[in-house]
């Protein structure tokens, strides 16, 4: 009996250090290479709907885009590990309290998830987040933790990344998007399936334009300096 105990810890340590070994890998090829599908692309292609993404580089992009989705969804990336821990706490208090339901992701968090993971809550995929998160920050890097992002965030019904929602929205690409419309695209990220930023409600557009002026106080107060090459 314990021999065979022994025999199946081997092989459990075994698979661990395997799994580890493949998730270090997955984690640098896509420091060099575009995500090519994630698991919201892969539901949508197999239920029939038409996927449009388009991958650019940042530098393909305005400066506009990083720095309204910093404003609008992560203030503290470039000073924070891939967690944010105030926000973390708020977010626990907020729910413990029964108080509208909140996450406390940061965009690495969400990144990796997106990049690597399935949605859902369950403590397994939240784990694997975690790790996730801890990898594309040592590989990767801030600069390229935001190219990923704003080329695979889902931006509407069939569409992810920043240049296919400049050219659904605008008609144009994602290099031409004025302050207010990379400010629109940021405001449907949390609903993007409900929400379309030519159609904005008042109480929409009034977020909208509150972050098209933090897109000025991140410019102004160099918070974006971990994308700056």
């Amino acid at each position: 009996m314990a021999q065979a105990l022994s025999f199946g810890l081997r092989w459990l340590i075994r698979l661990a250090l395997l799994a580890v070994l493949l998730s270090l890998l997955w984690v640098a090829a896509y420091k060099f290479l575009p995500v090519p599908m994630t698991w919201p692309m892969a539901r949508d292609s197999f239920a029939g709907r038409h996927v449009s993404q388009t991958w650019v580089p940042i530098t393909a992009m305005t400066k506009a885009l990083p720095r309204a989705v910093i404003g609008a969804e992560d203030a503290q990336f470039c000073a924070h590990a891939g967690f944010d821990l105030d926000a973390i706490e708020a977010a626990v208090s907020a729910n413990a309290s029964g108080r509208k339901l909140r996450g406390g992701s940061t965009i690495s968090q969400q990144t990796a998830k997106n990049a690597f993971l399935w949605p859902g809550r369950s403590y397994v995929r939240k784990g694997l987040e975690a790790w996730f998160t801890l990898l594309i920050e040592q590989i990767w890097g801030k600069r390229r933790i935001m190219e990923v992002y704003l080329n695979i965030a889902e931006m509407g019904p069939g569409i992810y990344g920043v240049e296919a929602a400049s050219q659904h929205y605008f008609r144009k690409s994602a290099a031409d998007l004025s302050t207010r419309e990379a400010a629109r695209i940021a405001t449907i990220l949390p609903q993007p399936i409900k929400r379309d930023p030519t159609e904005l409600g008042r109480k929409l557009r009034r977020h909208a334009r509150a972050i098209e002026k933090r897109v000025r106080v991140v410019r102004d107060e160099g918070i974006d300096v971990c994308l700056k090459s």
